[in-house]
Protein backbone atom coordinates (compact mmCIF):
# COMPACT_ATOMS: atom_id res chain seq x y z
CA UNK A 1 0.00 0.00 0.00
CA UNK A 2 0.99 3.65 -1.03
CA UNK A 3 -0.09 7.10 0.32
CA UNK A 4 0.55 9.70 -1.71
CA UNK A 5 0.30 13.83 -0.11
CA UNK A 6 0.68 16.81 -2.53
CA UNK A 7 2.00 19.89 -1.39
CA UNK A 8 2.72 22.71 -2.79
CA UNK A 9 -0.12 24.35 -4.65
CA UNK A 10 -1.67 27.88 -4.39
CA UNK A 11 -2.12 30.92 -6.31
CA UNK A 12 0.17 32.70 -7.88
CA UNK A 13 -0.02 35.19 -11.50
CA UNK A 14 0.83 34.33 -14.71
CA UNK A 15 4.63 33.95 -15.62
CA UNK A 16 5.05 32.91 -12.18
CA UNK A 17 6.48 29.38 -10.58
CA UNK A 18 5.56 26.77 -7.97
CA UNK A 19 7.18 23.67 -6.90
CA UNK A 20 4.87 21.09 -6.46
CA UNK A 21 5.72 18.27 -3.69
CA UNK A 22 4.12 14.40 -3.23
CA UNK A 23 5.47 12.92 -0.20
CA UNK A 24 5.21 8.81 -0.65
CA UNK A 25 4.64 6.14 2.19
CA UNK A 26 5.87 2.76 1.79
CA UNK A 27 8.86 0.85 1.04
CA UNK A 28 8.20 0.27 -2.64
CA UNK A 29 8.45 3.87 -3.51
CA UNK A 30 12.10 3.77 -5.17
CA UNK A 31 11.04 1.11 -7.28
CA UNK A 32 8.00 2.65 -9.10
CA UNK A 33 7.53 5.05 -11.61
CA UNK A 34 5.10 7.57 -10.78
CA UNK A 35 3.37 10.79 -12.44
CA UNK A 36 1.47 14.27 -12.53
CA UNK A 37 -1.61 14.53 -13.75
CA UNK A 38 -4.30 17.53 -13.92
CA UNK A 39 -7.92 18.09 -13.71
CA UNK A 40 -10.32 21.04 -13.58
CA UNK A 41 -14.19 20.79 -13.38
CA UNK A 42 -16.16 19.00 -16.14
CA UNK A 43 -13.34 17.61 -17.87
CA UNK A 44 -11.12 14.23 -17.53
CA UNK A 45 -7.99 14.11 -15.86
CA UNK A 46 -5.09 14.86 -18.06
CA UNK A 47 -1.46 13.70 -18.05
CA UNK A 48 1.56 16.33 -17.53
CA UNK A 49 4.74 14.33 -16.94
CA UNK A 50 6.20 11.25 -15.59
CA UNK A 51 9.26 9.88 -14.12
CA UNK A 52 10.83 6.34 -14.02
CA UNK A 53 11.76 4.74 -10.86
CA UNK A 54 15.51 5.76 -10.62
CA UNK A 55 14.77 9.04 -12.14
CA UNK A 56 16.81 9.23 -15.54
CA UNK A 57 13.67 9.13 -17.62
CA UNK A 58 11.13 11.45 -18.00
CA UNK A 59 8.13 12.21 -20.03
CA UNK A 60 6.08 15.40 -20.66
CA UNK A 61 2.47 16.54 -22.38
CA UNK A 62 2.68 18.56 -25.09
CA UNK A 63 1.45 21.59 -22.75
CA UNK A 64 4.12 20.95 -20.21
CA UNK A 65 7.38 20.15 -22.03
CA UNK A 66 9.79 23.05 -21.74
CA UNK A 67 8.48 25.06 -18.47
CA UNK A 68 7.70 22.25 -15.91
CA UNK A 69 10.44 19.90 -14.44
CA UNK A 70 9.77 16.40 -12.66
CA UNK A 71 12.08 14.84 -10.85
CA UNK A 72 12.00 12.71 -7.39
CA UNK A 73 14.40 12.57 -4.63
CA UNK A 74 13.75 8.13 -3.69
CA UNK A 75 16.18 9.39 -0.08
CA UNK A 76 13.39 11.10 0.73
CA UNK A 77 10.27 8.99 -0.95
CA UNK A 78 9.48 12.46 -2.81
CA UNK A 79 8.44 13.76 -6.03
CA UNK A 80 8.33 17.17 -7.41
CA UNK A 81 6.82 19.14 -10.11
CA UNK A 82 8.99 22.66 -10.76
CA UNK A 83 6.16 24.53 -13.13
CA UNK A 84 7.46 27.64 -14.43
CA UNK A 85 6.27 30.20 -16.77
CA UNK A 86 2.41 29.07 -15.81
CA UNK A 87 -0.44 30.43 -17.57
CA UNK A 88 -4.33 30.75 -16.41
CA UNK A 89 -4.85 27.31 -18.44
CA UNK A 90 -2.97 25.84 -16.13
CA UNK A 91 -5.27 26.36 -13.43
CA UNK A 92 -6.46 22.64 -12.10
CA UNK A 93 -6.46 20.33 -9.41
CA UNK A 94 -3.05 18.35 -9.77
CA UNK A 95 -2.33 14.83 -8.47
CA UNK A 96 0.41 12.76 -7.65
CA UNK A 97 0.11 9.18 -8.81
CA UNK A 98 2.28 6.04 -8.54
CA UNK A 99 2.43 3.14 -10.78
CA UNK A 100 3.25 -0.61 -9.36
CA UNK A 101 6.06 -0.84 -12.33
CA UNK A 102 9.47 0.99 -12.83
CA UNK A 103 8.23 2.14 -15.95
CA UNK A 104 7.00 5.34 -16.36
CA UNK A 105 3.23 5.73 -18.49
CA UNK A 106 1.53 8.65 -20.00
CA UNK A 107 -2.02 7.13 -19.23
CA UNK A 108 -3.86 7.38 -15.87
CA UNK A 109 -5.18 3.59 -16.38
CA UNK A 110 -1.95 2.43 -15.85
CA UNK A 111 -1.36 4.10 -12.01
CA UNK A 112 -2.15 2.25 -9.04
CA UNK A 113 -2.25 4.89 -5.89
CA UNK A 114 -3.43 8.94 -6.11
CA UNK A 115 -3.43 11.52 -3.98
CA UNK A 116 -5.74 13.64 -3.22
CA UNK A 117 -4.67 16.19 -4.98
CA UNK A 118 -3.77 20.42 -4.55
CA UNK A 119 -5.14 23.38 -5.98
CA UNK A 120 -2.97 25.04 -8.47
CA UNK A 121 -4.53 28.76 -9.63
CA UNK A 122 -3.30 31.05 -11.76
CA UNK A 123 -4.85 34.47 -11.95
CA UNK A 124 -4.20 36.42 -15.34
Amino acid sequence: QVQLVESGGGLVQTGGSLRLSCAASGRTFSSVAMGWFRQTPGKEREFVATINWSGNSTYYSNSAKGRFAISRDNAKNTVYLQMNSLKPEDTAVYYCAARSVPAYSAYPFGYTYWGQGTQVTVSS
